[in-house]
């Protein structure tokens, strides 16, 4: 009868996310204290794409959206036996297991991402999706990998020049390669002085025990132990997600099905290729929680 949640990261914002939350009274602490960081006039100005995918905007926006989404949810759904956030969901998914609260999550949301802008201030760096046979393996013998979600997909981080360089290099050899709307080389050696930053804000908030284990990124592995989970939620930001072993910790603890809480579906898609024989959805293929609620249903009976 078991529940795994998953909390998504930048790029899974969206200008038609989840718009039923407003309408929900349990997610309204979370969607005002996001106003607070973006302004109350944040979901008009969701169609802007520069505005939406900026970092300083992204990783607040993504947390507080996702911590409301749990709000709104949480009171109608079993306790869950693990949760996991794919890089700044990691915030979210703190806050959902009971680390600390949502107002905590929001400010460092803010202070990761500033110190994440700041760490690479000047330089054209970003993101970049690599997909095809041995990915992994071409891709980390020239640059950092930010992300590794199997053997045939990765996302590696460094300067736009060399990103472009090796794009068409690894295009012309059959791989598929995508620039991501992210301009800062995250999990990757660019991001030690902001990890650093992160690491001295997070010394000064009381992170408790969390009710629920937390699979951290940093090493794929559960863990309810506060200073294990802090130094992973810092250590995160200038080091590979294991994205890929934290589903496979996930799927041993034998869970009945997977709920990805927060805008997209990319971590279920992810989720049912690699273990396809559990459920996995995303909270924003429904129009409200009846329907979210229905299909756990389904899953846990």
């Amino acid at each position: 009868m078991s529940l795994a949640l998953l909390f998504p990261g930048q790029g899974a914002q969206h200008p038609q996310m989840l718009p039923w939350l407003d309408a929900q009274p349990a997610a309204r602490p979370a969607l005002d204290a996001l106003a607070r960081h973006l302004g109350p006039d944040w979901r008009d100005r969701l169609g802007d794409s520069a505005w939406l995918h900026g970092n300083r905007v992204a990783q607040p926006l993504l947390t507080g959206v996702a911590i409301a989404a749990w709000q709104a949810l949480a009171a109608r759904l079993p306790q869950p036996a693990v949760v996991a956030g794919y890089s700044v969901g990691e915030l979210a998914a703190f806050a959902a297991a009971g680390a600390f609260d949502a107002a905590t999550a929001l400010d460092l949301a803010a202070v990761r991402a500033q110190a994440m802008s700041d760490s690479v201030m000047g330089q054209d760096t970003g993101l970049l999706a690599v997909q095809g046979p041995n990915a992994l393996r071409l891709a980390q013998a020239s640059l950092a990998i930010a992300i590794r979600i199997n053997a045939e997909r990765v996302i590696v981080g460094g300067v736009a020049a060399e990103l472009d360089a090796n794009a068409a290099r690894w295009s012309a050899a059959g791989l598929r390669c995508t620039r991501l709307p992210i301009g800062i080389a995250s999990h990757t050696p660019a991001m030690t002085a902001a990890a650093a930053v992160f690491a001295r804000h997070l010394a000064a908030v009381n992170l408790q025990a969390p009710r629920t284990a937390v699979v951290c990124n940093f090493s794929g592995a559960a863990s309810r132990v506060p200073a294990v989970l802090a130094a992973a939620l810092a250590g995160q930001i200038a080091s590979t997600v294991r994205w890929d072993d934290c589903m496979d910790s996930i799927a041993e603890r034998g869970v009945r099905c997977v709920l990805e809480i927060g805008p997209g579906a990319a971590l279920a898609s992810m989720w049912r290729e690699r273990h396809p024989g559990i459920p996995a959805r995303s909270i924003d293929e429904f129009q409200g929680p009846d329907g979210v609620l229905g299909w756990l249903g389904r899953q846990l009976s």
